[in-house]
């Protein structure tokens, strides 16, 4: 299952959501309106020119484990780190009081408006296509959501993690990936996420809830000139 975890963009590209992949060879991309992020088979050796044919020049990818020079007709616009965790903790105990509501294409894009107010990683009109998206909605909009994302065998990815900032402190984004948890542990998935390096602050959260660090690794934003 680790080595899943390893490079999991392409084992969900090339498996589970290979029907949301634009692509062919050892490299793959999430068609467009889903998440802009690239599926390498070998990292260390990704095929570039057979990528190009399916980017548009300003394209921008998260592409990850990736450290080589840019080739001809790429850049590299930022570089970071991530870390991969993997849950390691009980099944969360029911919450009947929180009040959520299964996001659908007629909430895509308020659920699209609020990851670009909130940021909380590469997200696209469509993401919330790939898996079970859950939101809290206030006065009719949506001001917190969580869902699930990648997934490979038995993994399962919580993402899309966030909350409006006049509605956060109140716990709504811990609640709702509670429920996400609760119901991949009760298919007989294992949740994981990534967390960029600078949020300290999620990580340690993520960390009290019950996941473990798995491992870092470079993640880099890509772009097609």
């Amino acid at each position: 299952m680790l080595d899943l975890l390893d490079n999991v963009t392409w084992h969900a590209l090339s498996g589970p959501h290979a029907r949301f992949a634009a692509g062919e060879g050892t490299v793959r991309r999430y068609a467009k309106g889903f998440s802009p992020i690239l599926g390498l088979e070998d990292p260390d050796r990704p095929d570039f020119d057979t990528l190009a044919r399916y980017c548009e020049p300003g394209e921008h990818f998260y592409a990850e484990r990736w450290a080589g020079d840019a080739p001809s007709g790429w850049r590299v616009d930022a570089e970071t780190t991530m870390f991969k965790m993997i849950w390691d903790g009980a099944l969360p105990p029911p919450d009947p009081g929180l009040d959520a509501v299964p996001l659908a294409a007629t909430h895509a894009a308020e659920a699209l408006a609020l990851a670009t107010l909130t940021r909380p990683g590469p997200f696209g009109i469509r993401t919330i296509e790939l898996g079970q998206y859950l939101g809290v909605f206030a006065d009719g909009a949506l001001v917190a959501m969580a869902g699930e994302r990648m997934q490979a065998g038995t993994l399962r990815e919580i993402s899309g993690v966030c909350t409006h900032p006049s509605f956060q402190g109140r716990g709504l984004a811990r609640r709702l990936m509670n429920e996400l948890l609760r119901r991949e542990l009760a298919r007989g998935e294992t949740p994981f996420l990534h967390v960029m390096r600078d949020n300290a602050l999620a990580r340690d959260l993520y960390r009290r809830m019950g996941f473990r660090d798995h491992r870092e690794v470079v993640v880099r934003v890509v772009a097609r000139q």
